[in-house]
């Protein structure tokens, strides 16, 4: 009777002591892993769309066949200097990739000293380009060496239209295509249907801002919430593994503390 007495007092302190917190807590922290790894990925779901790059005009910022996350977003947020989705069908049916380099009431010109950008008047420093040049597309225009242009132009934007340009301006079909069109080859914001966050793959990196634009009226665009959705599907990830293991963990353990008392059961 001894025995089973002694017995009964162990099961009561293992359901009642620190077992039992420890199980408690481990189901919270799986619980919680689990609301904070799906909810990160749906609202990912809801805020961003993958969009694959299919040219080369935005090289070396994207290249072809990258993966992108793309923040969907009203053509009213845009910024300059953002890299925007979007679909005009004087340009292309299909969605198209190309930066803001300047906005409604905005005059943007090529180029400055030193062959250089100017959104009113202001000479931007770009050093997202690729300075390379293939072909003109104006092949009676002269390429200037590392300048943001192959062609001149001068565009006063009108209001609710943006001015796109690649990055990769010696390969880029953009507005400087476009110039001889209503508008002036600029694009409604009504047609930008998302702004590019991130790269996914074959890398993951996250697509910056340009300072050359925070001194403009307006300034720059804020990141979108990728890296708090990332955080919250690896904090969730942890947490449920963490919890997870808790229970095959003290089994282990409570096992090898009987061995070392030579407790055989």
């Amino acid at each position: 009777m001894g025995g089973t007495r002694t017995s009964g007092t162990q099961v009561i302190r293992g359901g009642g002591g620190r077992g039992g917190l420890g199980s408690v807590l481990s189901g919270i922290a799986v619980a919680i892993g689990f609301v904070l790894f799906l909810g990160g990925f749906v609202w990912g779901a809801l805020t961003y769309q993958p969009y694959t790059v299919p040219t080369d005009s935005m090289v070396p910022t994207v290249r072809p066949g990258d993966r992108v996350l793309a923040q969907r977003i009203d053509g009213d947020r845009v910024r300059r200097g953002d890299v925007v989705v979007f679909t005009d069908s004087v340009w292309s049916d299909s969605p198209m990739v190309k930066r803001v380099v300047a906005v409604g009431g905005d005059t943007v010109k090529c180029c400055g000293a030193g062959g250089r950008l100017t959104v009113n008047g202001k000479e931007l420093d770009e050093p997202y380009l690729d300075d390379s040049h293939v072909t003109p597309l104006d092949p009676t225009t002269v390429p200037v060496p590392g300048g943001a242009s192959d062609t001149t132009f001068e565009v006063k934007v009108p209001q609710g239209n943006l001015f796109l340009l690649g990055d990769h301006r010696a390969a880029s079909l953009d507005s400087r295509a476009h110039l001889q069109e209503s508008g002036q080859g600029t694009v409604a914001r009504s047609a930008v249907s998302a702004r590019v966050d991130a790269l996914a793959w074959p890398s993951m990196s996250m697509v910056e801002r340009p300072r050359a634009y925070a001194a403009l009226p307006g300034g720059i665009s804020e990141p979108g919430p990728l890296r708090l959705q990332l955080a919250a599907v690896v904090a969730g990830a942890a947490l449920v593994v963490v919890g997870a293991a808790y229970g095959p963990v003290t089994r282990v353990l409570g096992r090898g503390r009987r061995r070392e008392r030579g407790d055989g059961r």
